[in-house]
């Protein structure tokens, strides 16, 4: 009797165990088709935050692009009206950075000075500029005898945010000013053209294939992969406006600047991605949805156009 009870509570015992081992493989099966499943949702919210994320910065970036081409086209006046307002958009977001670091700048002041750098280009020379520069350190100067609460950091903030964005953007009035006609219209559009092109294929090569990190703790998205994308497509900018003539432009040349305004375009980006990270901020503004701020849009144009600018005039084009 008792080696029968044994065989039974062994009978059920192994019974149980293969109920266990059952249980066991049916959760193991199901936890596995939930990884699945949630890693095909992940996947999928990805595409879609991608797709959404991209097609927003594409969206504004064309009315960007059309209201910018729109004026170039339309003459030297009109590109001067939408350099002056782009810059004061673009000092403003810079002084906002600014208070969020602590600092107390005199924005009036620099905001002027940042309206008026553009519409110098436009109706005098690139010596009155260097007037503008003038009156704005004395009229700093002033404010900073007059004003206990400033410190030397208020004053170098105020001096350096309109020349910084509006004296060197102000380079895109001086190509457009170099020829009244369609050539000068173009050669300036093809160089607003050429950063756009450089800024927008490094994000589509970056966010595609994307590995080696190019500046981590400055800008973690940024890869070497994007930089050669970005410079190969402004390259291929210059080499077709060398291609059709515009303005003599020679080949050599033409691939000269692609090269360095690329680069400094990069450059433009990076120096202001860091004085974000300095203050804390992650983009600049919300003006433009997609890209943040139009000094996060304009960043490389900065840099990017006092680049072109200065080639041209030592190729002798303008």
């Amino acid at each position: 009797m008792d080696e029968e009870r044994r065989d039974e509570s062994l009978q059920e015992s192994n019974e149980s165990k293969g109920i266990d081992k059952l249980v066991d493989r049916m959760e193991s099966r199901r936890d596995r088709l939930s990884d699945a499943y949630d890693a095909k949702q992940l996947r999928g919210q990805k595409a879609r935050g991608f797709t959404e994320k991209l097609l927003t910065r594409t969206a504004y970036g064309i009315i960007y692009a059309v209201l910018t081409a729109g004026c170039l086209f339309a003459g030297i006046t009109p590109t001067a009206i939408i350099v002056s307002l782009y810059a004061w958009l673009c000092s403003s977001e810079f002084f906002r950075m600014c208070r969020v670091a602590g600092r107390m700048p005199n924005e009036i002041l620099g905001l002027s000075a940042a309206l008026v750098f553009p519409m110098a280009a436009r109706f005098f020379s690139l010596r009155s500029m260097v007037f503008v520069v003038f009156f704005l350190l004395i009229a700093i100067g002033v404010w900073y005898v007059l004003t206990p609460r400033a410190n030397i950091a208020d004053v170098a903030v105020t001096i350096f945010a309109p020349i910084y964005t509006s004296l060197s953007f102000s380079c895109v009035v001086l190509i457009r000013k170099s020829d009244p006609g369609l050539d000068g219209a173009l050669l300036a559009f093809g160089v607003m053209l050429s950063i756009w092109a450089n800024d927008s294929m490094a994000y589509l090569v970056g966010s595609r294939f994307g590995v080696h990190k190019m500046a981590p703790r400055i800008s973690p998205k940024k890869s070497w992969e994007g930089f050669w994308g970005g410079m190969v497509a402004s390259v291929i900018v210059w080499v077709v406006l060398g291609s059709i003539h515009l303005k003599s432009i020679s080949l050599p040349l033409a691939i000269a600047i692609g090269v360095i305004e690329g680069f400094l375009s990069v450059v433009g980006d990076l120096f202001e991605s860091r004085i974000k990270r300095g203050v804390g901020v992650k983009d600049s503004g919300t003006l433009i949805p997609g890209h943040g701020g139009l000094l996060d849009r304009s960043d490389s144009m900065i840099f990017g156009s006092m680049a072109a600018y200065i080639l041209l005039v030592f190729g002798g084009v303008i």
